[in-house]
């Protein structure tokens, strides 16, 4: 018996689609944008020599050296400083966080230093910094290690900030931060390092960028929109999968960015399901939910909502070390699943 024949279309989709890490997706962002403008380099602790504490800057170093790629000492506030004062004077940094829990030691500097800069220089001085790292809830780390700033950076006027999920994601939009004259905080997610997805042929170009402010629907639906950022957008996709099973078409929308938030596309969605539902692994209280939900009322599409909008948040406490108090200290898939179910009064 031989072997079937593989036919054209499918050749040509292996070829065009890759399987890409998230973390080889924001290496190879990194390095093309090295490669492309010689004022990018990157700084921070064990992103040289180690090649990164997560292996995101792997190879880095041997390419473009010591002044380019730059091993800090263990002092946030230091390194940030200096990476505003390099983007003060014409430089375009990336600044690792090892953490965004340890961003807390440097937000003097984000805040204060990069984020109203240019509104206090009256459009003068612009300070084009990116600030990466990871965020939110890991694994097995506890309460200091644990917690999602996506809240804290978006509260803050004068920055940008960026929440990628999949591997086209951390591609598009660290590009488009390197190139973007504002400070922008870029949150990524540990446990979505090591994640495979598929990327295109579009995506893998060195010219391809994803907008900053524009989310993306993941999955199209009509009963009800489900609205999350970073790794919970998985979460509701696995929610929306078992739900099509019972006959509820879930809409998926990965926002992509925290601030601009994309408040066009979730009204626009809203008005076609009529029922909203955020996912995020952050705290509850003045969260990015909260937020959606208020300019919801506050909006056009309010109006069309059938039934009150509902958050799925972490729970409203430290996060514990033990494994199964973590696990029900964030948003599980049957929580989300309940919630819809839920809101749809079925």
């Amino acid at each position: 018996m031989t072997a079937p024949v593989p036919c054209d279309i499918c050749i040509i989709n292996s070829i065009l689609l890759l399987q890409v890490t998230v973390r080889d997706a924001l290496n190879q962002a990194m390095d093309e944008e090295l490669e492309r403008d010689e004022r990018v380099f990157l700084l921070g602790e064990e992103v040289a020599q180690y090649d990164g504490a997560y292996k995101v800057s792997r190879g880095l170093w041997k390419k473009y050296g010591d002044k380019r790629i730059i091993d800090t000492p263990i002092t946030e506030m230091g390194f940030a400083g200096i990476a505003v004062g390099a983007a003060m004077a014409g430089l375009r940094p990336i600044c690792e966080f090892m953490t965004f829990n340890f961003s807390m030691q440097a937000i003097d500097q984000v805040i204060n230093s990069a984020a109203k800069t240019y509104y206090m220089s009256a459009g003068l001085q612009s300070v084009p910094i990116v600030f990466r790292g990871p965020n939110g809830a890991s694994a097995g780390v506890a309460a200091q290690h644990s917690q999602c700033f996506a809240a804290w950076y978006g509260h803050c006027p004068g920055l940008k900030v960026v929440s990628p999920w999949s591997a086209e994601d951390a591609r598009g939009l660290l590009k488009s931060a390197i190139r973007d004259d504002n400070p922008v905080v870029f949150l990524e997610n540990e446990l979505m390092y090591g994640v495979p997805f598929e990327m295109s042929e579009e995506v893998q170009s060195k010219d391809f960028l994803i907008p900053i402010g524009k989310a993306k629907i993941e999955r199209q639906g009509t009963h009800i929109t489900l609205v999350s950022h970073s790794r919970m957008v998985s979460l509701c996709l696995d929610a929306a999968a078992v739900l099509a099973k019972e006959g509820i078409e879930c809409e998926v929308i990965n926002m992509r960015t925290i601030r601009p938030l994309d408040a066009e596309a979730i009204e626009t969605s809203i008005m076609k399901t009529n029922h909203l539902v955020t996912v995020e692994g952050g705290w509850p209280q003045f969260g990015i939910g909260a937020e959606i939900l208020a300019r919801i009322m506050e909006g056009p599409a309010f109006n069309y909502l059938d039934s009150p909008a509902v958050r799925v948040t972490g729970v409203d406490i430290p996060m514990p070390y033990a494994k199964i108090l973590e696990d029900n200290s964030v948003p599980q898939i049957k929580d989300i699943i309940f919630s819809i179910k839920k809101t749809l009064n079925v």
